[in-house]
């Protein structure tokens, strides 16, 4: 079995997917040999336009955006090692549709509103843990007798 060069494991992995540049650093760290310069790949892979932090902050959000609110949202682009500018931009983006996407989680989940206090406390635990923050929780459970 041939054994896969940086170059082919990074190309296969994008591939499959956006990856920000710390993720595939942190991926391909262990492959590293002698002789192998993982920052020079990674520059020339962003150099031709293959790897782009915000490409992936922006695939990521939306992926994410139909479950989780920006809160949650900019947690994992942090956490991936997204600069703070882009996750900034990227969050602000999340934050117009925010109401509509915590709408559509809390029907999904629940559909119907709490008729009690202990069911209410239950709704905002679940979107709050989704990343939704306690106005939009608010927004939510009382506009959801409006549709």
């Amino acid at each position: 079995m041939k054994k896969l060069g940086l170059r082919e494991r990074v190309v296969n992995l994008l591939a499959r997917r956006e990856h920000s540049r710390a993720e595939l650093a942190r991926k391909l760290a262990p492959h590293v040999e002698e002789g192998d310069d993982l920052d020079a790949l990674l520059d020339e892979l962003a150099a031709r336009k293959l790897l782009c932090d915000e490409r992936y902050a922006e695939a990521r959000a939306h992926t994410l955006a139909r479950k989780y609110g920006t809160a949650r949202i900019e947690h994992e682009l942090r956490r991936q090692g997204v600069a703070e500018d882009i996750v900034r931009r990227v969050a602000g983006e999340m934050r117009a549709s925010e109401v509509t996407r915590a709408r559509e989680a809390w029907q999904k989940r629940f559909g119907v509103l709490p008729d009690t206090p202990e069911a209410r406390a239950r709704q905002m635990r679940f979107l709050a843990a989704r990343g939704f923050d306690s106005e939009t929780i608010r927004a939510v459970l009382r506009g959801a007798a409006d549709d």
